[in-house]
């Protein structure tokens, strides 16, 4: 089932998420439609806290990225061709390599883009969709996906780490997003 993504100004999105156990009320038919919604909404990530859920759950498929690159852009990423992987309870042990600029969107800020820096590599522990524990490390564009939606359970947002006066200078757009104010080809649910 396609769920509707939490926009912007909802407080979920500001809150550290909670842990889960794996008797988590239907686990397995969440993580069904969250793929089922970050795949009809073209997202590349999607964290829990965006469907309304605060809980420290996040999923990813870098693949994508890689699937529909240009040919001139082959190789140009360590991670090729990238992962699908959930991602439960996660916990960045160490971060490293140095800072690189891509420019980063999110389904609960449609329309709005910007360039954010984020380390090339993080090492993660986390419990896996069947709960196993993992500890792996991750570099380039699997790493930034990683980091933004490590940032979602944190309740931490990409606009966070733009300049003050560049996020000023986004406000209205930001208020329109809270307001419903936004056009998008996926459900979307408005308000607090």
């Amino acid at each position: 089932m396609i769920l509707p993504i939490v926009a912007y100004g909802n407080p979920i999105l500001r809150k550290v998420a909670e842990e889960i156990t794996p008797d988590y009320p239907e686990l397995k038919k969440l993580l069904d439609d969250m793929w089922e919604t970050m795949y009809s909404s073209y997202g590349v990530g999607l964290a829990a806290p965006q469907i309304n859920r605060n809980i420290r759950l996040f999923i990813i498929d870098s693949k994508q990225i890689f699937d529909n690159q240009d040919d001139e852009d082959k190789g140009k990423y360590s991670d090729e061709p990238g992962l699908k992987e959930t991602f439960i309870n996660a916990k960045i042990v160490e971060l490293s390599g140095p800072e690189w600029v891509y420019n980063e969107g999110c389904l609960s800020i449609p329309k709005i883009r910007e360039d954010v820096s984020r380390h090339e590599t993080v090492v993660l522990e986390y419990l896996d969709a069947n709960f196993k524990l993992q500890v792996k490390t991750f570099t380039g564009i699997t790493a930034r996906i990683i980091l933004h939606e490590y940032d979602h359970i944190e309740g931490k947002l990409f606009i966070d780490y733009l300049k003050p006066l560049r996020k000023k200078m986004l406000g209205s757009k930001l208020t329109d997003i809270t307001k419903g104010k936004v056009k998008v080809d996926y459900r979307m649910s408005f308000g607090k």
